[in-house]
């Protein structure tokens, strides 16, 4: 992997986008890019109206729908998949036949195939492709990531083989056999008529050293992808296929590459089992992006979403190969080599015109994700609403604390002064004792200001110096505390000594309520009471 040949967004960098991995990633950076433009962002359940009516298909995790709201309107979004984007176009995205019958009608090249269903037998399927001529690929209608695919099927037997493995073994009975395309393959992301993305996606390989086996090869290339905030949910599995794969070409997880030797693990090219993004939006063809928005728009309603496409090595002519309404982002945002692509811009820029103008690319500032999710997974909330994003200059500040300053209360007690002049940070211990404060705010004397609470509390920390530096990484909104496991146990044990308290004041006052009610005083008056509402209630 060629990390170092990459070049990210600043504004998202690994840091802020750390704890949206896997599937939350594409939610996380579209919202994010409309919440830094000042929109409200929510974040909505399942069951909302809306998200109904949109029939989002997905297990039912937080996390993946939300809305952005203008002063103009509102849209709702699915992960990448924004509310213009009608259920027709879904439908069809969903569907590969329908995906080909569309493209066919507007003059868009795809492999010559067909679609059989569970009631067709092996026997048809394998007549239909020896007329139809090898080699072939073999596809379920409604996979995803690769599963049941198997491509460059070269003969009879070869297909039985993969047709018992796919509607046997991995239950996909509806498949499609179409052509073999020999050539590079490739995902664009086309927003209206612009392609505002493109990747070239290799499948599975390392590089011998001359050193390492196939497997420690394959482990430390895992160990970089994990540096990656979309390859790290998609390590390079050592399964049956994989060793298959490389048996048939002599190879065996024990060899040992020679220095420079690329060894190929599968002939899949997706993302999600292990393949390498490589951005090329700058060297594709016009022909090729011509042809990428031409399939978009073959679709009624599909104004955004990816194409994955090959280009013929020879003859240099495009085939789709299928159309993604709610594709994912991160191999665009995250490319191994070459240059990251500002998908989420584009989208926002799309959906909410009035922003446009409003630079984000400089932006230090984020919301922690998991925050904002827990009252949905808890099921306390239907919804939630994130704290607005600063829209003017952020201040900020660090400072180094040392003295006798670990008391969780004077932590707390600084986290107060940050919320009374409107400031944003965090909190943290370092391993010698001291504290690291960072403070950030759109006026700075707030931000100068609260070097003075840092001096107040007396009873609990005895500061005895206070250094002051600049800071200029991304802030997160809010203020945290950032604990050990130490601090935390001490934090827990603090909340369950106020519970106690509280609890036992609440047992207090009903002893008291209920002697109250039991007094004679209280039996004596009640006749006035009684009165007292008739008279109320009139």
């Amino acid at each position: 992997m060629e990390e170092n040949n990459a070049e990210w967004l600043p504004h998202l960098s690994n840091g802020i986008v750390s704890n949206a991995h896997g599937n939350l990633l594409d939610a996380y950076v579209v919202s994010l890019e409309g919440w830094r433009r000042g929109l409200t962002l929510r974040w909505h359940v399942k069951d909302s109206e809306k998200f109904s009516e949109m029939r989002t298909w997905f297990v039912d995790k937080p996390g993946q729908l939300f809305s952005l709201s203008s002063k103009e309107r509102t849209h709702y979004f699915f992960r990448t998949r924004g509310d213009k984007v009608t259920n027709e176009a879904v439908d069809i995205g969903r569907d590969k036949e329908k995906t080909k019958q569309a493209l066919l009608e507007k003059g868009v090249a795809v492999p010559e195939g067909k679609q059989f269903t569970a009631e067709v037998s092996n026997e048809e399927i394998l007549d239909f492709a020896s007329k139809l001529g090898f080699p072939v690929v073999l596809k379920p209608t409604d996979g995803s990531f690769g599963r049941g695919v198997v491509s460059n099927i070269t003969g009879v037997g070869e297909l039985k083989f993969s047709l018992e493995y796919v509607r046997a073994n991995l239950n996909y009975r509806d498949v499609i056999v179409e052509q073999y395309i020999p050539g590079n393959e490739y995902r664009l992301y086309v927003v209206g008529d612009e392609v505002v993305g493109a990747m070239n996606r290799i499948p599975p390989n390392v590089i011998g050293d001359g050193v390492h086996s196939i497997q420690a090869l394959i482990e430390r290339k895992n160990e970089e992808r994990n540096l990656n905030p979309r390859l790290v949910s998609c390590p390079i599995l050592v399964n049956e296929e994989v060793t298959d794969f490389i048996g048939r070409r002599g190879y065996t997880l024990d060899t040992v590459p020679e220095k420079g030797e690329k060894i190929v693990l599968s002939d899949k090219t997706n993302i999600s089992i292990g393949g390498d993004p490589i951005d090329v939006l700058d060297t594709l063809s016009e022909n090729v992006k011509e042809q990428a928005v031409k399939a978009i728009q073959a679709v009624p309603g599909l104004y955004h979403g990816a194409v994955d496409l090959i280009v013929h090595g020879i003859s240099s002519n495009v085939y789709v190969i299928e159309l993604n309404p709610t594709a994912q982002l991160g191999g665009l945002l995250y490319p191994i080599k070459g240059k990251s692509r500002d998908i989420p811009k584009a989208i926002i820029d799309y959906y909410f015109p009035e922003t446009i103008g409003i630079n984000t690319a400089d932006a230090n500032t984020y919301f922690d994700f998991h925050d904002v999710l827990d009252p949905l997974q808890s099921r306390d909330a239907s919804a939630t609403t994130v704290t607005p994003c600063p829209q003017e200059k952020l201040y900020t500040k660090k400072y180094i604390v040392s003295g006798n300053v670990q008391d969780i209360g004077y932590h707390r007690g600084l986290r107060k002064h940050a919320f009374e002049r409107y400031l944003h940070g965090y909190i943290m211990t370092l391993e010698d004792g001291d504290i690291e404060i960072v403070v950030g705010g759109t006026d700075p004397e707030m931000v100068e200001d609260f070097k003075n609470g840092i001096w107040e509390d007396v009873e609990r920390a005895q500061v005895i110096e206070v250094q002051e530096k600049n800071y200029d990484e991304p802030i997160k909104v809010g203020f945290e505390i950032k604990t050990d496991l130490k601090t935390q146990i001490e934090e827990l044990k603090l909340m369950k000594q106020e519970m106690e308290v509280t609890e036992l004041a609440m047992k207090k006052a009903e002893v008291q309520r209920r002697k109250f009610h039991e007094s004679m005083s209280w039996k004596a008056t009640k006749p006035i009471r009684v009165v007292g509402s008739i008279f109320k209630n009139k």
